[in-house]
């Protein structure tokens, strides 16, 4: 599908911040349509066939939060863009909840707003796909389950997607916990259903930092108190922006408790031992070893020596025994430095 095909919905009552995204998004090739408010907003839909919805969230009448969930609920395939002048991690957390793709804040940066559609469209294409093999799945039993499988896969790994691409240092980061993840649970002989679950797991570990603001995931510096309680509410802003999406407690579960600490020191819920789901704990390992092997704005790499000897240091504190146990029978190229891609 090209773009010449997709229509998008510009609803803010700003006629400046309406012409600069129409000017731009049409040079793109979007068919574009305006709407000041709500109820123009609802018109446009019911009329056109409409793709995507960059939607305001503070307007005169019904604001953009309350016009979202309605838009969901009538076009569930139609993906939303919140812009807001101000970032605040509990909005930005509602409209996740209420089905919002993502969320852009004023002043615009048009190309990232370009790339933003883009993926969004995308996962708008792979959710009408699912309803595609739905209509046809009585005929189409078996052939039309692995398709909506690989779909469902694909929407998740374009969410976590969507937040790495806003910092270099994180890019490909969750691809490669999911890997290591998975060599893990395979060599701890886990059903196939179990392993894919940790590998999805892994895949989406570190979305709830979408809702930590990028000032304090880019900081280079030591972080402070506030800042660093903030960053740490990202594993159940995770699963709060997941339950809509993965409609899998275990994964769910996984999610959340992967910063728990095997002695009970980790967060959110200070569980220990086998109270930490065995994926969180396994996804520890793998997010571990990955993140201090990767460069981040504070620190370089370390070598996979250091990395290792760190992590057998936390065996029986930081992490489970049998994990780790797993995590240095598993060290083998392909298993490991496969994932760690050069970049």
């Amino acid at each position: 599908m090209t773009a010449e095909q997709e229509n998008i919905l510009i609803v803010d009552d700003e006629d400046t911040i309406k012409r600069v995204l129409y000017k731009k998004l049409s040079e793109e090739g979007y068919g574009c349509h305006l709407a000041a408010n709500g109820e123009q907003a609802l018109d446009v839909i019911r009329e056109n066939a409409i793709g995507l919805v960059i939607l305001d969230i503070k307007m005169p009448g019904k604001s953009g939060l309350e016009l979202l969930p309605e838009i969901k609920a009538s076009h569930p395939e139609t993906q939303v863009l919140m812009a807001t002048a101000v970032k605040d991690m509990d909005i930005a957390v509602r409209c996740m909840k209420y089905g919002a793709y993502d969320y852009i804040t004023k002043p615009f940066n048009l190309d990232e707003i370009t790339s933003s559609i883009s993926r969004a469209l995308e996962r708008r294409r792979l959710e009408l796909k699912v309803r595609e093999y739905q209509h046809t799945l009585e005929s189409k039993v078996s052939e039309q389950a692995e398709r909506i499988r690989l779909s469902f896969l694909n929407a998740i790994a374009a969410l976590a997607s969507a937040l790495e691409a806003k910092d270099k240092y994180t890019g490909g980061h969750s691809q490669r916990v999911a890997g290591i993840a998975a060599a893990i649970a395979n060599a701890m002989g886990l059903l196939e259903g179990t392993k894919e679950k940790v590998r999805l797991a892994g895949m989406v570990h570190d979305v709830g930092k979408i809702g930590v603001s990028e000032s304090i995931l880019h900081k280079s510096a030591r972080l402070t108190a506030e800042e660093l309680e903030e960053i740490q509410k990202h594993p159940t802003l995770g699963q709060r922006i997941l339950e809509p999406v993965a409609g899998d407690e275990e994964i769910l579960r996984m999610v959340r408790g992967h910063h728990e600490h095997y002695d009970g020191t980790g967060y959110p819920d200070g569980l220990k031992r086998d109270k930490i789901p065995l994926g969180s704990r396994i996804i520890a390992v793998a997010d571990a070893y990955e993140a201090m092997t990767s460069d981040r704005p504070y620190r370089k790499a370390l070598s996979d020596e250091s990395a290792l000897a760190e992590i057998k240091r936390g065996r029986g504190t930081q992490f489970d025994p049998d994990v780790t146990g797993a995590f240095l029978s598993s060290l083998t190229y392909n298993n490991l430095q496969t994932p760690r891609a050069k970049r």
